[in-house]
């Protein structure tokens, strides 16, 4: 294929958006941020997934498509700990925050769902797409845990979504494969123009180039053929499963979807909401409420699925120790920084 129309570039990334696909299949990445600044290149396979260098600074580990939670969690654990020893061999440490000491890198927990059915119903696409936007801030000020920049407070809990501080929460209307495709073709690219600018300026934008520039999008909700929700920034140690386990089961469990739909409706036409997660995160009253209603839809769900007891364990004392008191991970490192100025 070669140069698009307008009119083409917009049917050919709507065409790709989304292959639907009913709910239970879950994906997991997570990134690991290294010190010192000189990952290792290339890709390297892992036992189910991959290890990929995305900077100098933060590797990824990128587990596959997996029949339920429990299996993706079982799957990332096995390819973590294979990373680990990859990430000593080259004689580096994996740092336990999610923003690096002394530069701008940062680190998330990134989930892939599937899309959801075409037409309507709590696992339809169009219900998906939008509760996926609207929690997404929402699971953003719960795990915010990236509060310092070149190791002092940035002012922002979440450094990492601080860049979406200006971002709208609903996305934009229409069917979702052609609000996907409107997103993509407004948004800057690297040459710092859209595709849409690019073309009725009459330049030449072919197939390959819109490829490239959505696999360079960071969107908190994107579509890859699936759904991926990038909104937790990386949590201590093995605090990523809880992230993977909260986003997987408020979207893939219809009750559990129904409350965290009516948890969050409040808060979707709110045009500063993003700024206020990525700033004061569970301190702001309203993303505190919708936190403590959605953390308690997903333990009830997981229980109903008989998810293990370990793994309800960690998302309760994760919910005690941060959402009903109003905390994040980051309060903790802005306390120690307070402590030890």
């Amino acid at each position: 294929m070669g140069t698009l129309s307008e009119q083409a570039a917009e049917e050919f990334v709507a065409a790709r958006a989304f292959s639907p696909g009913l709910p239970g299949f879950v994906g997991i990445a997570v990134d690991l941020l290294v010190d010192p600044a000189r990952a290792p290149g290339g890709r390297r396979a892992l036992r189910h997934g991959f290890l990929d260098t995305r900077s100098p600074r933060v590797l990824v580990v990128s587990g596959p498509p997996s029949p339920g939670l429990e299996v993706a969690l079982r799957r990332m654990s096995d390819d973590l700990a294979a990373s680990g020893r990859i990430v000593d061999q080259h004689q580096l440490t994996v740092l336990p925050q999610a923003s690096a000491p002394l530069d701008s890198a940062t680190a998330g927990v990134r989930v892939g769902l599937e899309a959801g059915l075409d037409g309507g119903g709590p696992l339809g696409l169009p219900r998906r797409w939008e509760l996926a936007h609207t929690l997404a801030p929402v699971l953003a000020a719960a795990f915010a845990n990236s509060p310092l920049r070149n190791g002092r407070p940035s002012g922002w809990r979440s450094t990492r979504q601080a860049l979406r501080r200006g971002q709208r929460v609903r996305p934009l209307a229409g069917e979702p494969r052609e609000a996907w495709a409107a997103y993509v073709m407004d948004a800057l690219g690297s040459t710092g123009n859209t595709p849409r600018q690019t073309i009725r300026a009459g330049g030449r934008v072919t197939a390959a180039d819109l490829e490239r520039h959505v696999a360079g999008l960071r969107p908190a909700v994107a579509a890859r053929g699936h759904l991926e929700i990038d909104a937790a920034d990386r949590q201590p140690g093995n605090g990523w499963r809880i992230p993977a386990a909260v986003t997987s089961v408020l979207l893939d469990d219809p009750r559990a979807a129904e409350e965290a739909t009516e948890a969050t409706a409040g808060l979707a036409d709110d045009p500063a909401l993003w700024e206020r997660a990525a700033r004061d995160a569970l301190t702001d009253p309203a993303l505190a409420a919708a936190a403590r209603d959605c953390f308690l839809a997903a333990y009830a769900a997981l229980t109903r699925q008989g998810a293990s007891r370990e793994l309800r364990d960690e998302v309760a004392d994760f919910t005690e120790r941060y959402v009903y008191r109003s905390r994040c991970p980051a309060d903790d490192i802005l306390d120690t920084a307070a402590a030890h100025p």
